[in-house]
């Protein structure tokens, strides 16, 4: 049996950081993965893929030239689903590559297969070669991920009625298409969809969505969606699916029906923990699958086993998955390192982007923290008329007691690049001075920043050491 000083079972975001970081330590480490190919689910069928379809979406669309040459503008006059594979392969390719090279050079194993916990320091790895392989290590990190939700009240059947992994592999684009599920996925989905022109139904069972986001923030992308075409329908459960003659029939519990040619089913993932075998080791999850850990330490109730990545909950980003698989490994082979920091960028990949940092509005308001706000319009900028950017926006929260910058939240092109200077400011303790003295290129959309930090300065209290 090989034995191991860390087992890393699933090779997402979490597995990878956790393994290249094992191997820059000089240790032995191995990487078990269910597919024969390396990257988990966020190279194969999450983060990737879907950022990859959205700007090929764009793209092959003319989306961003739209306000300039008109709504009936496309680059491409009929796109196809495989127009939208060639760019996804090419970079699905590109991404296992470099992970490949990148486990080579720091003498990482990997292993293909299901593993399975067979005692507290061994697992079984069941190959697709019909083989059995047992391993042992000191130490173990879960990386597995999660997997579609997937009810049985849903006719799934691979053509038309499709859960979120399915729908990268589509054989046609629809001409209309239902969405269940306003959550991330469902309306990064829904919004891409909506720009190439398909007409878009998204439904939610709640009166509210994406309720972690800033509510100025939703109703600003609200508007904006709800523009560009997408149906937006809340406080409408699904009663029943109705599989028809080149059709899908949605009916919801308030008595109406939604047909489309094809239903995309993004309402929640669960981890994907069922075959672990954990019960060997003593280890629960919860009712979505998800392994409680110690947030400063990844680890489980089981001292050696640790888990990272979107198995462990919330936030369930890439970025925060690279940052925890790190952690986890230094801290399991016992080596110092540098923490996470208190403000990470949240950001989504809808058309238009969203994206955040800090606290919102409402958080400050429930903490009964005296703030002011500052707004600007992309428009307002030369950069946003030169782009023809008709919306976008970006909001600032600043303490009045301590001038301190509270949270961004920013809605439009670029948001998930630009979100990084307020995550910066944020961790670094900055202030609304900050954005009032410096000066930003000229033109950019970074000089809403500017814009909103003069809006909101010009109405806080003077300093005193101002007056002086």
């Amino acid at each position: 049996m090989d034995h191991y000083d860390l087992i890393i079972i699933g090779s997402g975001p979490a597995g990878r950081s956790a393994a290249i970081q094992a191997g820059k330590l000089k240790r032995r480490v191995l990487v078990i993965d269910r597919r024969d190919r390396l990257g988990g689910v966020s190279v194969h069928s999450g983060t990737i893929p879907s950022k990859t379809l959205r700007e090929t979406v764009l793209n092959l669309s003319g989306w961003r030239e739209r306000s300039f040459y008109g709504r009936s503008y496309r680059v491409k006059d009929e796109i196809e689903a495989d127009d939208l594979k060639v760019r996804l392969h090419k970079t699905l390719d590109y991404e296992v590559d470099v992970l490949e090279h990148q486990f080579n050079r720091n003498h990482v194993d990997t292993l293909h297969g299901l593993a399975k916990f067979v005692g507290l320091n061994a697992v079984e790895v069941a190959t697709e070669a019909g083989e059995t392989v047992t391993v042992s290590a000191d130490k173990f990190l879960i990386s597995t991920g999660t997997k579609t939700f997937r009810p049985d009240t849903v006719p799934f059947n691979g053509r038309n009625i499709l859960d979120s992994d399915e729908f990268l592999e589509m054989s046609r684009i629809p001409r209309s298409l239902v969405v269940i599920g306003a959550g991330v996925i469902g309306v990064e989905y829904a919004t891409m969809f909506s720009a190439l022109d398909v007409r878009v139904t998204l439904i939610e069972p709640r009166d509210t969505f994406l309720d972690f986001i800033d509510k100025t923030l939703v109703q600003e992308f609200t508007h904006q969606i709800r523009e560009n075409g997408v149906d937006l329908r809340l406080g409408s459960a699904m009663a029943d699916v109705i599989e028809g003659d080149g059709f899908v029939e949605v009916c919801l519990e308030n008595g109406r029906r939604v047909r489309a040619e094809m239903l995309l089913f993004a309402a929640g993932r669960m981890g994907a923990t069922d075959r672990l075998g954990l019960d060997a080791v003593g280890l629960e999850t919860d009712h979505r699958g998800r392994i409680q850990v110690n947030r400063g330490t990844y680890q489980t109730d089981v001292p050696h086993i640790y888990a990272a990545g979107d198995v462990i909950g919330h936030p369930s980003l890439a970025s925060t998955s690279l940052q925890q698989g790190r952690i986890a490994a230094c801290h399991a082979l016992d080596t110092p390192t540098l923490g996470e920091s208190p403000w990470f960028p949240y950001g989504i990949y809808s058309v238009p982007e969203m994206s955040t940092c800090g606290m919102s509005e409402e958080e400050l308001q429930k903490r009964e923290i005296p703030y002011e706000v500052g707004i600007a319009r992309f428009r307002e900028t030369s950069r946003g008329h030169i782009m023809g950017l008709e919306h976008g926006m970006l909001k600032m929260l600043f303490s009045l007691k301590t001038r301190r910058v509270l949270g961004v939240q920013i809605v439009g092109e670029g948001a998930t690049e630009l979100i990084h200077i307020a995550q910066a400011v944020l961790n670094l303790k900055g202030t609304v001075d900050y954005f009032v003295q410096n000066t930003f290129n000229y033109p950019t959309l970074a000089e809403a920043y500017k814009i909103a930090g003069l809006d909101a300065f010009n109405r806080m209290p003077i300093p005193e050491e101002f007056k002086k």
